[in-house]
């Protein structure tokens, strides 16, 4: 096999004016970074967005719906539009959008005008993000590339944990619309480096794939909403005859056809096919599916129980994770040198390795007395292993493109890669729902015997009820939703809501721990197929 990093074409260098390729990474870096905190940083405000705007769970879970929903969908022809339009001027465009979504983001006095300023919001990012990896691709040598690569992984690995952090920041000392005013100043300073540093790249004519576009929006579109919002909908009907496995169906079928399609249209596809018969792209997109599976699925059970078990304000909650955060800023710069060095597959296969470590530990601590700061020795194992699997795996994506499959390749490892992450997330929802209805009703009856007899059917109907639609509120209240009578003497209320509290701690503790192990199960699964990846990259 020939090494296509060594054929002029993959390094499609270009000329900067006699500046350093690396005069273009501030911008990338910035827009990179509001990207993926804005994946995060919601989450920790969704009980002030409830009262606030006065919204219920499921409005408030559209905040971040429509905009990983918008921002899935466009990727494949954000990449595209990079190789047709030049990756610059998308970048500028999208950096634009996304900057004046944010403000709109923040000045919404309603929940239906901040859902339609985050579909906004993720088209910016959708546009922003292929570019990104293709600028890397085409400006850096591949000798240098795996540093430059370094800094963009520790870029997504820092955003995405330190979102929470800055979120629970923001809620508790300013107010919750600086969660997106922040992007403001931020997009301000990148647009004014992206105008002085970027470079305009050579586009490429082709013919513009537009039934391609509608297949790849209307599937993704489908299947992420089907994935996304099934639990809401009890994995049932929707409406009328429409039901939730109706709507992934019509996804998987339209993206049938979309693959169907796009071997048709050869190199014009807006995905080009010919891009996973290199072995070396095919396999980091599997992986890339895995550590975004990971990365957004673990947190959802953890923060719930950080916060309505052991009691922890928002920050610090947060706090738990930061060291976790730090580590993966240090270590991703120093893996992605690393893998200039030696093959990335070996880098990569580590960091999946104290991934799955660092997540099976965490699993095998969680208890309801458990101390919390002990989590954070686990967790900077997670931290590392982010740092080394980011950005060695984004420069094996991308090691085999030659300038003109640049933005289409960085486009589809970033749409497999945000797949991955909203299936993390909706698969780890719906097994802590799974687990939950087990677990507090198994709890329930182990502890029954410390209910008056005349409340124990009462009780253990309450548990198997709110199995069913469990709530940060009823974890943190202490009778859990459970509807005491009136009249009851105190010192018999006080044993029931004793009971109940540690029921509802115990089940949900034991469900916690359970779901981790799916994420284990995944980040295994990614382990093995980045041991599959070539030593060297191949055509």
């Amino acid at each position: 096999m020939t090494d296509t990093q060594s054929r002029p074409g993959v390094r499609a260098l270009v000329d900067l004016g006699g500046r350093s390729p690396w005069s273009t990474l501030p911008p990338l870096i910035l827009g990179f970074f509001m990207i993926m905190l804005d994946t995060t940083i919601v989450n920790i405000a969704v009980p002030t967005l409830v009262t606030d705007l006065d919204a219920d769970l499921v409005a408030v879970g559209w905040v971040n719906s429509a905009y990983l929903l918008s921002y899935a969908t466009l990727l494949l022809l954000a990449g595209r539009l990079g190789d047709r339009f030049g990756s610059r001027g998308v970048f500028l465009v999208g950096l634009v959008v996304f900057t004046a979504a944010s403000a709109w983001c923040g000045l919404s006095g309603h929940i239906g005008v901040l859902i339609a300023a985050r579909v906004v919001q993720g088209i910016g990012a959708a546009l922003m993000t292929p570019q990104t990896m293709a600028i890397i691709t085409r400006v850096f040598p591949p000798d240098k590339r795996g540093a430059a690569m370094g800094l963009w992984g520790a870029t997504a690995g820092v955003a995405t944990i330190a979102g929470p952090l800055l979120g629970g920041v923001f809620i508790e000392y300013v107010s919750w619309e600086w969660i997106f005013f922040i992007n403001v100043p931020v997009g301000v300073v990148a647009l004014v480096l992206a105008l002085r540093y970027l470079p305009r790249l050579e586009t490429h004519a082709t013919t513009f794939d537009v039934l391609g576009v509608v297949l790849s929006v209307v599937g993704l579109g489908a299947f992420v909403f089907g994935v996304q919002e099934g639990s809401s909908y009890d994995w049932g009907t929707i409406v009328g005859p429409i039901s939730v496995w109706s709507i992934i169906g019509l996804g998987v079928v339209v993206l049938g056809i979309f693959v169907w399609w796009q071997g048709r249209q050869g190199s014009a596809a807006l995905m080009p096919l010919a891009l996973f018969r290199n072995r070396t792209f095919a396999l980091s997109n599997v992986s890339g599916m895995a550590i975004s599976f990971a990365m957004i699925g673990i947190f959802f059970p953890l923060t719930i129980f950080l916060q309505s078990i052991l009691g922890l304000s928002p920050i610090q909650a947060a706090l738990i994770n930061l060291p976790s955060s730090l580590v993966s800023g240090v270590v991703a710069p120093l893996a992605g040198r690393l893998s200039d060095r030696l093959p990335g597959k070996w880098v990569v296969s580590t960091g999946f390795a104290f991934l799955a470590v660092g997540v099976g530990i965490v699993a095998a601590m969680i208890t309801p007395d458990l101390v919390a700061w002990h989590l954070v020795f686990p967790m900077l194992l997670f931290g590392a292993g982010t740092g080394m699997v980011f950005s060695p795996l984004a420069n094996l994506a991308t090691s085999g493109l030659d300038a003109t499959t640049a933005g289409a390749g960085a486009g589809a490892f970033n749409t497999t890669r945000q797949m991955g992450g909203v299936l993390g997330s909706a698969v780890i929802v719906a097994s802590l729902t799974s687990r939950l209805s087990v677990e507090l009703p198994a709890a329930g009856r182990a502890a029954a015997d410390g209910i008056p007899a005349d409340f124990r059917q009462q009780f253990l109907d309450a548990l198997t009820t709110m199995s069913g639609q469990f709530s940060m509120d009823a974890a943190g209240g202490p009778a859990g939703g459970f509807e005491l009578p009136d009249g009851i003497p105190a010192a018999v209320k006080d044993q029931i809501v004793a009971v109940v509290t540690g029921v509802i701690h115990s089940g949900f503790a034991s469900a916690t721990a359970q779901t981790l192990l799916v994420a284990v199960a995944v980040l295994v699964v990614g382990l093995v197929v980045s041991l599959l990846i070539p030593a060297r990259a191949t055509r």
